[in-house]
């Protein structure tokens, strides 16, 4: 088995790539350009980070977003109106959320949770509305991709877990808006135990000194791209690690990637919730997480071993 029939064995295209979602993650990409050179010549700060820093975040995750959800799509075998019409509807409130803030980044104000005017109010209530339109659209396309048999069974189920999680992710935002933020007119935050502005790491500005919830929320979201992708490329291996031909032994590790994708998710809330920064873990974080990687090492042992045992009994 070589690469090439390896990469044979991937699920093919069958549809047309969603083009709204295409321009929207361009549209995002060149964005991300623009917030990088804002941060480089602007020196303004909003709530403790750079002015721009938050519509490049955005930006950058809307493209992963929207690319895999484009990709996710086209490989049903059948073209869907009511998907369609949804991952358009994903591409509209998308674009008002990024007008939105890329708008309050211009005035020099925060976007989220800003109750601080009847502007800013109207503004932050329309942003919740896109939230719970783009979560309401995702599960439809979710449960659509569900149903649908796409590859073979490790690579149905890496989508399908996949979106689940990635809907658990969204709906994680939620705790954000539920924050006393201890601002006037603020009233939601991400910052467990402290004031949003805490110092943040780099590249991503999660707080180092106390909890932060939009590490779970950003981590569930990206289910969508990092279950299947992983899927594809034990495919890709299999050429190279004759256990990876088997069908049972990828299942076996999607199925155990995903559990242990969940219960890292759980385990980041839980962490963010107690006010605890993601590299400052305690006794009790460390133990979940040594717990969460011995069951995944037990997962991919039993996949290995189911397979062995089959072998040989076919051998027999």
């Amino acid at each position: 088995m070589s690469v090439l029939t390896a990469l044979d064995a991937l699920p093919r295209r069958r549809a047309p790539l969603h083009r709204p979602l295409l321009y929207f993650a361009a549209a995002n990409a060149v964005l991300a350009v623009v917030a990088v050179v804002g941060m480089l010549v602007d020196d303004r700060v909003i709530a403790g980070s750079a002015a721009w820093f938050k519509p490049a975040k955005f930006a950058v995750s809307f493209v992963l977003y929207s690319l895999a959800l484009a990709w996710l799509i086209a490989l049903r075998p059948k073209a869907s109106r009511l998907v369609w019409w949804m991952a358009t509807v994903i591409v509209i409130a998308g674009t008002i959320e990024q007008v939105i803030i890329v708008g309050q980044v211009v005035r020099g104000l925060r976007s989220h949770f800003n109750t601080t005017t009847p502007l800013d109010t109207a503004l932050w209530i329309t942003m919740g509305v896109t939230i719970i339109v783009l979560f309401v659209a995702t599960l439809v396309i979710g449960v659509q991709l569900a149903v649908t048999r796409i590859g073979d069974l490790a690579i149905s189920w890496s989508i399908r877990l996949g979106v689940a999680i990635t809907l658990a992710g969204l709906s994680l935002g939620q705790l954000m808006t539920r924050r006393d933020s201890g601002v006037e007119g603020i009233i939601g935050a991400h910052t467990v135990g402290a004031p949003d502005g805490t110092p943040g790491m780099p590249l991503t500005g999660w707080s180092t000194t106390d909890g932060d919830l939009r590490i779970p929320h950003f981590f569930g979201m990206h289910a969508l791209q990092a279950l299947p992708l992983l899927a594809a490329l034990l495919v890709v291996l299999a050429p190279r690690v004759p256990l990876l031909r088997s069908l049972r032994v990828r299942l076996g590790l999607i199925l155990t990637a995903s559990g242990g994708y969940a219960a890292t998710l759980a385990l980041l809330t839980w962490q963010a919730l107690r006010g605890q920064p993601l590299l400052h873990p305690d006794r009790a974080t460390v133990t979940v997480a040594a717990a969460i990687v011995t069951g995944v090492v037990v997962g991919v042992m039993i996949s290995v071993a189911s397979a062995t045992a089959v072998r040989k009994e076919v051998t027999v």
